[in-house]
């Protein structure tokens, strides 16, 4: 701000080349997203993916992928590593028993859910921890959004919801 009440000319200068160095650390993220990407979600899906989760899970999981298909590759990255940090946030924090994670199409969305049937808390009175903060910020930067509805000794179920066509079938 100084440099440009200065020196408009030499600030237009500078947010160009930040610009530009903002664009590289994207691609190079992107890049190194695309490196971590796991294969079966690749060669199989958002379903396929998640119900391999679930076996690892610490706490007994079902899974009900309402016949989703295949959605972009950048959809179904963002629900399959929104639904694992909702799975962790359970094992962490809600003392649950069980877990239920679906997955629908609903009104041209994608949607998914995490419910456990844990102690619950007061979203109003709880500050939303890392583990939110990321879901919401992956859903926001594919143009979708999280709901938390929780009540104390009442279980949470965290929705997560992506503006979505399906992508054709690999063949």
């Amino acid at each position: 701000r100084t440099l440009a009440a200065k020196d408009p000319t030499k600030a237009e200068e500078v947010l160009e080349r930040l610009q530009t160095e903002a664009q590289a650390a994207q691609e190079n993220l992107r890049d190194l997203a695309r490196g971590i990407y796991p294969p079966l979600l690749k060669d199989k899906g958002l379903a396929v993916a998640l119900e391999a989760q679930t076996h690892k899970a610490l706490i007994p999981v079902t899974l009900d992928p309402n016949g989703v298909g295949r959605y972009p590759q950048d959809i179904e990255a963002c629900v399959y590593f929104c639904v694992l940090e909702a799975l962790q946030n359970v094992t962490k924090y809600a003392q649950a028993d069980r877990v239920q994670v679906a997955l629908r199409q609903e009104d041209g969305h994608l949607v998914f859910s995490v419910r456990d049937d844990g102690r619950g808390f007061d979203p109003s009175k709880t500050p939303p921890g890392s583990g939110l903060q990321n879901m919401a910020d992956r859903l926001e930067a594919v143009g979708g959004s999280v709901d938390v509805a929780s009540s104390p000794g009442g279980g949470t179920t965290i929705t997560g919801r992506i503006p979505v066509t399906p992508a054709a079938e690999p063949s």
